[in-house]
């Protein structure tokens, strides 16, 4: 149950993220007349500063915002992370969660089927 709670939650939380996503994009595309790319590296470090790293913090995620800033190692996922658009990563996620929410009722429907 709460399996199918979380996939639930999830995939839509990352279906209207993406939606979002894609919809500011098409108003900048509109209004200035060129499509702003926001690869999932831009999304991560938006994400990871605006909700758990402070300047000068230390730590893991501390870490990867400066990794994603500015890498010294790992040059290829960063390359990748620059190129590849934030919609499809969050598409991909709504897909993981929707996959999550259906296992969810799969196991809880054979579960009421054991009894």
């Amino acid at each position: 149950m709460l399996l199918r709670i979380f996939g639930g939650i999830f995939a839509y939380g990352c279906l209207a993220a993406f939606l979002c996503l894609i919809l500011a994009q098409l108003y900048r595309w509109f209004r200035d007349g060129e499509w702003t790319h926001i690869g999932i590296n831009d999304g991560l470090h938006s994400l990871l500063t605006a909700c758990c790293v402070r300047e000068g913090d230390t730590g893991g995620l501390a870490a990867m915002v400066h990794w994603l800033e500015a890498p010294m190692d790992w040059l290829g996922l960063h390359k990748i992370l620059e190129v590849v658009p934030a919609s499809i990563g969050l598409f991909l996620l709504s897909m993981l969660g929707n996959f999550l929410f259906i296992r969810g009722g799969d196991l809880l429907a054979a579960e009421d089927g054991k009894d």
